[in-house]
């Protein structure tokens, strides 16, 4: 038995030519296709996602918004106080901001300058590969390692030392480190964090940007490459950190936020000029100031 075909879909609806009309209100003032694309980067965000989601239900909002602006300036609403201070007020904050606006969309910021930002402030672009050797004391058995990455809790297994002891034996292992043994072994031998032991230190690369402990964040970030910095005391332990790779991160990755950032820069310096060059006049009240405390 043939099968017959599945009937054609039918053909999609042509495309809205920009002067189409797309409303017409009770006033008899219409609304094209163009003006109402105009009109919706001006609008409060929720109101730009109702207009682009359903647009004849904007479009009833905003023919109603229509007619009582109509009543409104037909009862004169607009010309009696508080109302007029109000739309004076608002007309003079919505210009402020248009004017502003305006101003930082114009800023301009050339690849030179970008370069030259770039080579002089590289630390908030820097990364470091760490090493580490944590060292416990106290309660430290029963707690996790604070610096792991690891979700495995760090079990010590030696005999727990005080605080005193553990502070004396970082520092030994520090001069070792410093006089060129090797950072690997010292943590194989001594780190008491067993998820990062197992990885010869290993603590993964940090950014500038992460979210670093306060102490740890001067030392790490401070070390050059292949230095090991001074212990670190955390909760439960001391912490020595080696610096196994230092390395910025390219141009090419940070441009266009070094870009942003010089253009709110340029921005904010030419509104600080326009308050600095911004002057207006207080003359003397005649009401008199107000005694000081106490009656005297």
């Amino acid at each position: 038995m043939a099968q017959t075909a599945p009937p054609a879909p039918p053909p999609p609806p042509p495309a809205e030519k920009g002067d189409t009309v797309i409303a017409i209100f009770e006033d008899g003032g219409k609304i094209t296709l163009d003006e109402f694309r105009a009109l919706i980067p001006g609008l409060p965000q929720q109101f730009q996602q109702m207009a682009q989601q359903d647009r004849q239900r904007f479009l009833h909002y905003y023919a109603m918004m229509r007619r009582l602006s109509q009543m409104a300036e037909q009862e004169k609403l607009d010309q009696r106080s508080p109302y007029k201070e109000v739309l004076a007020y608002s007309r003079l904050s919505t210009l402020t901001d248009i004017k502003l606006k305006d101003v930082l969309d114009a800023m301009t910021v050339t690849p030179e300058e970008v370069e030259k930002y770039y080579k002089e402030h590289q630390e908030p672009y820097k990364s470091v590969k760490v090493s580490a050797i944590y060292i416990a004391f106290g309660d430290a058995e029963s707690s996790p390692s604070p610096a792991s990455s690891s979700s495995s809790a760090s079990r010590i297994t030696k005999k727990t030392l005080t605080e005193e002891e553990a502070k004396a034996k970082a520092g030994k292992l520090l001069a070792q480190a410093r006089a060129g043994a090797d950072f690997k072994a010292l943590v194989k031998e001594n780190s008491d964090d067993e998820t990062s032991r197992d990885k010869s230190g290993d603590f993964g690369t940090w950014r500038m940007s992460d979210n670093v402990p306060d102490l740890m964040r001067p030392v790490v970030f401070g070390l050059k490459q292949g230095e090991v910095g001074e212990p670190v005391r955390q909760a439960h332990g001391y912490y020595i950190f080696r610096a196994d790779e230092v390395s910025f991160a390219p141009l090419s990755q940070v441009r266009d936020s070094i870009f942003q950032q010089l253009k709110q820069q340029h921005f904010q310096e030419w509104t600080q000029k326009l308050d600095a060059g911004t002057k207006v006049e207080f003359p003397k009240s005649e009401t008199p100031a107000p005694a000081p405390a106490g009656g005297k």
